[in-house]
């Protein structure tokens, strides 16, 4: 995400097919799948005992009415026996549920869980399927979920929740799933997501449009948009399609994405292959505080710049590719976004000399106590997006100045390789990179990533960057 201000996861037991009270500790805890994943700061996010492989979204939007009609299809398998699960979801009313075809139980409790109970309990290991039928008003969130444009469509998107908005989902980090879209609309208008169009037709006054996530994805990496959109088709020299759009009012953004092609061989440069099979964005007219790295195709606020593409281009690597296991884990998504777009693109595009810069912004923040007061490594989750994107790319600039370019940059791409289509951690991203220096690091990371007042000298200014 780039955010406007900043420069910057056998047994048989009978049950009702009614809806069905809270799942709580009365019950059988190991029979009952838990209402969230654990992470530090979302603890009720995601959901416990059972793992999905795929979704499938199929919806019908009308943008005079704000009316979602919605059925999503879950493929997952259980992890435990179950008698109950949860899902994520804060959308429309649910009127029916089914597990395995089957009616199941339900009922909704605050602030975002889906309590399922299945007529025949599930069984660890066996894949198990979740179909859900929704209907009604899609509130505004305003840019944490589904959202109105100011053109009068719609579109999704927000961090470090948005999907459970409009479709039910394991919404964590640490359960990405393939998806597909299915998405209906009156002709006139146009239906944006990520991945590959398989589908586009309009019968009888409505268009129908398909779109497939071939990778495994995460819940807020998807979106969908919908609005009258102009398009811009391009392919890269390796033949990777891209696909852009632009609602009324974006066109000017245009030159941006123009130069998406430019963007990609940039960071494949850096980082390895692109890791998807396609790409393209999606410009709107909204004011949004912040652009977001929606999985193949990011969406871009009304203000997105060069600078917004090439950190969003960034995110297919370090956010989507390789995800946070836990949102304390941000700075593996953010620092490097921040870090690509604010100084290797500046430096190996248009010849700055981020050296300079870095020297002048440390001169700058030395006496700054805010500047520091957030750490980069588990900054809290009031705190997620502030420091990773001002701090982080000094940071990394230091961290490559203590290794050398041949190693810092070798790292990166193998991290990346090795964690592609998974889940990164901090932890994880500093015992790589120690592996690769044969200087112990301890002091250099603790100061730099846990520290709260600026770090050392020799930490400031590795590798001879003092100049």
């Amino acid at each position: 995400m780039k955010l406007t201000r900043w420069l910057i996861a056998g047994v048989v037991v009978l049950s009702s097919l009614s809806p069905t009270p809270a799942v709580g500790h009365a019950q059988s805890a190991n029979l009952a799948g838990a209402d969230g994943l654990g992470d530090p700061y979302f603890p009720q996010d995601g959901n416990g005992g059972y793992d999905v492989g795929h979704y499938e979204v199929t919806l019908g939007y009308d943008p005079v009415g704000h009316q979602l009609t919605g059925s999503t299809r879950i493929d997952a398998h259980a992890t435990q026996p179950l008698t109950a699960f949860n899902l994520d979801f804060d959308g429309p009313p649910v009127s029916a549920v089914r597990v395995n075809n089957m009616p199941a139980g339900f009922v909704r409790q605050d602030p975002h869980e889906l309590v399922v109970t299945p007529a025949l309990p599930l069984l660890p290991g066996l894949p198990f399927t979740v179909t859900v039928e929704y209907a009604g008003v899609a509130a505004d969130t305003a840019g944490e979920g589904w959202t109105y444009a100011p053109t009068g469509g719609a579109f999704a998107a927000g961090q470090p929740h948005s999907a459970a908005t409009w479709y039910p989902l394991n919404d964590s980090p640490r359960d990405k799933a393939t998806f597909t879209l299915h998405a209906t609309v009156p002709a006139e208008w146009e239906v944006m997501s990520g991945g590959a169009r398989v589908r586009d037709e309009v019968r009888d006054g409505f268009r129908t449009v398909s779109w497939e996530q071939r990778h495994p994805v995460i819940g807020y990496l998807t979106t969908v948009a919908i609005d009258r959109f102009e398009y811009l088709e391009q392919r890269r020299a390796n033949g990777t399609p891209l696909l852009s759009a632009f609602a009324p009012g974006a066109e000017q953004l245009r030159a941006h994405e123009q130069r998406l092609p430019e963007v990609l061989d940039f960071t494949e440069s850096l980082y390895g292959p692109y890791p998807f099979d396609n790409a393209g964005g999606i410009y709107l007219s909204a004011p949004l505080p912040f652009s977001l790295e929606t999985q193949t195709r990011p969406v871009y606020a009304d203000w997105a710049d060069l600078n917004t593409v090439v950190h969003e281009v960034a995110h297919q690597w370090w956010g989507d590719s390789v995800s946070v296991y836990s949102w304390s884990d941000i700075c593996l998504n953010e620092c490097l976004a921040s870090y690509t777009a604010d100084y290797l693109w500046p430096e190996r595009m248009e010849g700055v000399d981020v050296d300079a810069e870095y020297r002048e912004t440390i001169r700058k923040v030395m006496d700054k106590p805010k500047f520091w007061a957030v750490p980069l490594q588990d900054p809290g989750p009031e705190k997620m997006f502030t420091s990773v994107y001002y701090r982080g790319p000094l940071f990394l600039h230091a961290l490559r100045k203590q290794l050398g370019d041949a190693v810092f940059f070798g790292a990166l791409r193998e991290f990346v390789s090795a964690h592609a289509y998974g889940h990164g951690s901090m932890p994880e991203f500093r015992a790589f990179m120690q592996s690769k220096s044969p200087v112990d690091l301890t002091g250099f990371f603790d100061a730099w990533l846990h520290g709260t007042t600026p770090p050392p000298d020799q930490f400031l200014y590795p590798g001879g960057l003092r100049g």
